[in-house]
C-alpha cells in the first residue's frame, strides 16, 4: 500500500503555501521588471529589467547554499549574548531530506505551531522574499549603476544583510527573542531595502542631468506592473502565518483595506495641493500601503489597517514633497524614492503595529494555554512600541552600515557607476559586452516630465 504524503503534510497547507510563494514571485518578474521597464529613461529600460532578473536568478542559488540556513537556521554562536542570536549557521539545503523533510524553524519550534508541509516549501517561500529585497533596493540606484558591480552586490547584500534581518526578527534570533514583531517584511524587507538603497545611491553618486523622456504608453506598462505588484502582495502576506487559516484571511483582507485607503489618501492630497490626480502618485501611494500594512497585516483590524493605510500616505507624501529642499537630502539621487515608499512607510507600519496590534486577532488557537496573538500600546502592552522602535533602529543602522562598506568593497574591485547600459535601438538588442549605442538622433530629446520621477 502507497500513501501520497506524510502523515505531517496538510495539502491545503502546502498548496497555499507554494500558491503564495509563486504570488510573491510574480511581483518580481514580470511585476517590478515592468514597472521599472516603464518609468526609467528608455535607454535604460532593459538595464533596470536585467537587473531585475538577475537578482531573482543570483539570490534562489546563494539562499539554498547558505542564505536559508543563515537566515532560519541553527544559531551561528559568534559570542556572548546577543551575538549568538544574530544570525544561523550557513549549508547548503540541497539534501532530499532537505528537500522532502518535515519543515521546521529550530528556534521556533514550539513557539509556533508544527509545520504541515515540506522543508522545499519554506525554502522557496522565504527564497521570494528573499529575491525581491534587492530587486526593491535597485529601484534606489536605476540609470547609473555598473551591472558588473551589481552581480556582485546582489549576493553579498543577500548573504551579509537580508539573511541577517531574518534571523534576528524571523528565524528566533536576537529581536525575536526580546518580542519584535515582523508580520511579513515590514523592517526585514522594506525598511532595508530602504536604507541600504538611500545609502547605494549616496555612494554610487546621482545620474546624468541629460535624461531622455518618458512616454505616456511607458506609463501604461509601468501601471501593469504596479497591479501585479498590488495582488501578488494577497501572497506576500497571506503566507506568511504558514499556514490557510483565519489570520491569513484577515491579513489578506486587511493589506488590500490598507493599500485602497493609502491610494485614496494620496489622490486627494494630490488634488489638495494640485488641483489635479497623478497616475504616478495614485501607485506611490498604492504602494505605501502596502508597504505599511506588511508588518501588521495579521495582527491589526480593520480599523487599525485604515489608520495605517492613512498614516502610511500622508507621511510619506509630506517627506516626499519636503525633505529634498535640505541640502544633504536632495544630493542622494534616489530614483524611485524607496526611502519613501518604503523605508518611511514601513518604519510607519512597524511602529503603528507597536500602537494598533489586537490580541483578539489570533494568528494560532491555544489549545492548552492562551492564544497567540500580539497587543499594542492601545490594548495595554505599551512594552511592544518600545521593542519595534528598538527594532527599527537595529535594521537602519546595521543595514546602512553595511551596505555602505559592501559598496566601498565593490568599488575597490569593479566600477561602480556605468552610463552605457543594455540598450535597445532599431529592433536589435545590444549585448552586456557592447558600447552603448548612440541615442536615435531623429528622434527629439524633451525633457523628462518630473511627474515620472516623482517616487516609487
Amino acid at each position: 500500500m502507497l500513501l501520497p504524503d506524510p502523515k505531517y503534510l496538510n495539502p491545503g497547507d502546502n498548496a497555499w503555501q507554494l500558491t503564495a510563494a509563486t504570488l510573491v514571485g510574480l511581483m518580481s518578474i514580470p511585476g517590478l521588471a515592468v514597472l521599472y521597464g516603464g518609468l526609467v529613461e528608455k535607454r535604460w529600460a532593459l538595464n533596470s529589467a536585467m537587473m531585475t532578473f538577475y537578482a531573482f536568478a543570483a539570490v534562489l542559488v546563494v539562499w539554498v547554499l547558505f542564505g536559508f540556513s543563515m537566515g532560519f537556521g541553527q544559531p551561528l554562536h559568534l559570542g556572548p549574548g546577543i551575538l549568538s542570536g544574530i544570525v544561523g549557521v550557513p549549508h547548503p539545503v540541497l539534501s532530499s531530506s532537505s528537500i522532502e523533510g518535515h519543515a521546521s524553524i529550530p528556534l521556533l519550534s514550539g513557539v509556533i505551531p508544527s509545520l504541515r508541509f515540506p522543508q522545499s516549501s519554506l525554502i522557496y517561500f522565504q527564497f521570494v522574499f528573499a529575491a525581491i529585497s534587492p530587486i526593491i533596493l535597485a529601484g534606489a540606484v536605476l540609470g547609473r549603476m555598473s551591472f558588473k558591480a551589481w552581480m556582485i552586490f546582489v549576493p553579498a547584500w543577500s548573504l551579509l544583510v537580508y539573511s541577517v534581518n531574518a534571523f534576528m526578527l524571523w528565524g528566533g534570533g536576537w529581536l525575536g527573542q526580546l518580542g519584535a514583531v515582523d508580520y511579513s517584511g515590514g523592517y526585514v524587507i522594506h525598511v532595508a531595502a530602504g536604507i541600504s538603497g538611500f545609502v547605494a545611491a549616496a555612494v554610487v553618486g546621482p545620474r546624468l542631468k541629460r535624461r531622455s523622456s518618458v512616454d505616456f504608453r511607458q506609463l501604461l506598462i509601468a501601471v501593469t506592473g504596479a497591479g501585479i505588484l498590488w495582488l501578488g502582495w494577497n501572497g506576500f502576506n497571506g503566507g506568511d502565518p504558514y499556514f490557510a487559516n483565519a489570520d491569513a484571511a484577515g491579513a489578506v483582507l486587511n493589506t488590500n483595506l490598507a493599500t485602497a485607503v493609502a491610494l485614496l489618501s494620496w489622490v486627494i492630497m494630490d488634488f489638495w495641493v494640485t488641483n489635479k490626480a497623478s497616475l504616478v502618485g495614485a501607485v506611490n501611494g498604492m504602494i505605501c500601503g502596502l508597504v505599511a500594512i506588511t508588518p501588521a497585516a495579521g495582527y491589526v483590524n480593520g480599523y487599525g489597517a485604515i489608520a495605517i493605510g492613512v498614516v502610511a500616505s500622508v507621511l510619506p507624501w509630506l517627506t516626499m514633497r519636503y525633505l529634498p529642499r535640505l541640502n544633504w537630502f536632495h544630493k542622494v539621487d534616489d530614483t524611485l524614492g524607496v526611502f519613501h515608499t518604503h523605508l518611511v512607510a514601513g518604519a510607519i507600519g512597524g511602529l503603528m503595529t507597536g500602537l494598533l496590534a489586537d490580541p483578539r486577532m489570533v494568528e494560532y488557537l491555544g489549545v492548552h494555554g492562551p492564544n497567540s496573538s500580539v497587543a499594542g500600546l492601545f490594548y495595554g502592552n505599551p512594552r511592544l512600541f518600545f521593542v519595534q522602535l528598538l527594532a527599527l533602529l537595529v535594521v537602519v543602522l546595521y543595514d546602512g552600515l553595511m551596505t555602505w562598506g559592501i559598496m566601498k568593497a565593490i568599488g575597490k574591485i569593479v566600477r561602480l557607476r556605468d552610463n552605457e547600459p543594455i540598450h535597445l535601438l532599431e529592433h536589435q538588442v545590444v549585448s552586456l559586452n557592447d558600447t552603448m549605442v548612440e541615442e536615435d538622433l531623429d528622434e527629439p530629446e524633451e525633457e523628462e516630465d518630473e511627474e515620472f520621477t516623482a517616487g516609487l
